[in-house]
Parts: structure tokens; sequence; C-alpha cells
């Protein structure tokens, strides 16, 4: 395996703010005319032969810029990669030739079976010379490099080696791949490992250690509260549900992030209880005036 240069990597820097494609907004994102505007799609949901799926993906990317996000890898696992599968997302991105190809630093697949979720795992060496190797199969196969997104953490049971930070920059350099630095994550893992020590937020400031260039793009989602499990201080957890509008706290950690490391592509993620195509704008319209006026102070 060959680590992938950065400079290998597709440039983004024409896309500014986009959201997740849903079937019932299609029509209103082949009305969008804003040329910065970027869509994303899972790329599970397009691995078929033909149909409908394909056919609107085509229309889609014809107008649009466009990322392709992964969610079945698990990249962090210890079983095989399952080579049908990565087969069928090289079908996929060479058909559309996407901006972006991203997955997770999660796992999802182990000896007994299949979870569905994206499940983190303790940040050790060993960890992170196995992610390097799997992403760089991935990468050979792709012909391209990938971006990584950073994992949700809902409880403090594993036993970490590495920084998260230290973790995801040594990924980078070692496996040429970009990192996807969900912001949502990284809060709500601050509220849910949250000891009563510090002031919670505090744990956000890792994200200003990541080296800037290896950041390719930004995610931005909503929260939801578990019903029963609470963090150390007896607050609900907060669940990576995607189904509310993005929190103040990831609003204010994103406007910090963009004014310290400058532009980055920036989605807002929203994927159940999906709102009005104009709801999900508004989201998109406040991630682009950041954007915006970052441009603008320069």
């Amino acid at each position: 395996m060959n680590a992938v240069p950065s400079s290998a990597r597709p440039a983004t820097s024409a896309l500014g703010a986009g959201v997740g494609a849903k079937p019932a907004h299609w029509d209103a994102i082949m009305a969008v005319q804003a040329q910065d505007f970027w869509l994303e799609v899972h790329a599970e949901n397009h691995m078929v032969a033909g149909g409908p799926r394909l056919a609107i993906l085509d229309t889609l990317r014809a107008k649009h810029g466009l990322s392709i996000h992964g969610v079945g890898l698990s990249l962090a696992g210890t079983e095989p990669l399952d080579l049908q599968h990565l087969d069928k997302l090289v079908q996929l991105v060479r058909r559309f030739e996407p901006q972006l190809v991203s997955e997770h630093l999660a796992w999802s697949v182990d000896a007994h079976g299949y979870f569905p979720d994206l499940l983190p795992a303790a940040r050790t060496p060993a960890l992170l010379e196995r992610v390097a190797s799997r992403i760089g199969q991935v990468q050979d196969a792709l012909g391209r490099a990938i971006a990584i997104e950073n994992p949700s953490h809902y409880t403090a049971d594993l036993i970490h080696d590495m920084s998260e930070a230290a973790f995801l920059n040594d990924l980078a350099q070692r496996s040429g791949c970009a990192i996807v630095l969900d912001l949502n994550n990284v809060v709500l893992s601050s509220h849910n490992l949250f000891n009563g020590k510090a002031h919670w937020q505090d744990s956000s400031e890792w994200v200003f250690e990541l080296q800037d260039q290896h950041v390719s793009e930004i995610h931005l989602a909503g929260i939801s509260h578990d019903a029963v499990a609470t963090n150390a201080a007896g607050e609900p957890l907060w669940i990576d549900s995607h189904s509310s509008p993005v929190s103040e706290a990831v609003w204010q950690l994103y406007q910090r992030f963009i004014a310290h490391a400058g532009h980055k592509p920036t989605l807002i993620e929203w994927d159940n209880d999906v709102p009005d195509f104009d709801e999900l704008w508004a989201q998109r319209t406040r991630a682009q005036d950041v954007l915006d006026r970052h441009a603008a102070a320069l």
C-alpha cells in the first residue's frame, strides 16, 4: 500500500455548503441555482445495477457537486474488508466521479455478524496501523484518496492510547487520506464523556490541533436526547440522530473552526424526521453565511 499524497486529492475549493440529498427534496435540489452548492448521498443507497436510483443521481450530478459517503466498509473492524462491497463502491465512484468520497473511522462487522451502527474503536497504535492499511486498500481500488470521519462516542469504556487529533493527523499522514470533521460528533462526544471536572465543551478543543490541510470537509447535524441513559453528570446522553436542526454549540464551534482553518466545504446532515426543504435550506444558508463572512474578511 502506497500513501496517496495530499496534493493528489481532488480540488474542492469551489464547493460551499451542501445538503444530504433525500428523495422528497429531489425537485427542490434540481431548482437550486447556487454554483457552490453540492449534495451528498450514501453509497449503499445507490449500489445497484440500474433503475431510478442511478437515473436520478445522473440528473443531479449533471448540475451539482457530489459527495459519496459510505457507511458500510467497517474500516476500524478486524474482519477482512468485504471485497464485493468495495467493488460496488468502485463502480459507483467511477460512474459519477464525485468531488468527495468518504467513510467512517468506525466498525460495524465482526465474527458474529453485522451491527446496524457505526461503532468507535480504541485509538491504539495497532488500530492506526490496521486502519491505515485498510484505507490504502480502498484507495488503491478507487485510484484516489478518500476522507475519514471521526466517530461519535457514547461511553468512556474504551481505553485510548492516543488523542483523537494525534490519531487522525497520523492516519492522514500515513495513508494520504483526508479528514471529514464532523463537529456534531465532536460536541456530542464531549457532552457524553463529560466527567464533571471541567466544562464539557473544553474537550472539543482538540479540533484545533488537527493539521488544517488534512480536513477536506465539515459535517454539521442535529441531536436527540436519550430517554434513559445519562452521562456521568446525570444529564441525558446526546444521540447522533440527524433528526433536528444543528445545535447552537455546534454552530459556535463551526464558526471558530472556519476562522481558524479557513474555507471548508460544509454539509448539513438531516437523515431522520426530514423537514421541508425550506427548513433544510435555512440551515444550509446559515453555514454558507459563515463561509462567506470568512472569505470577505480575508
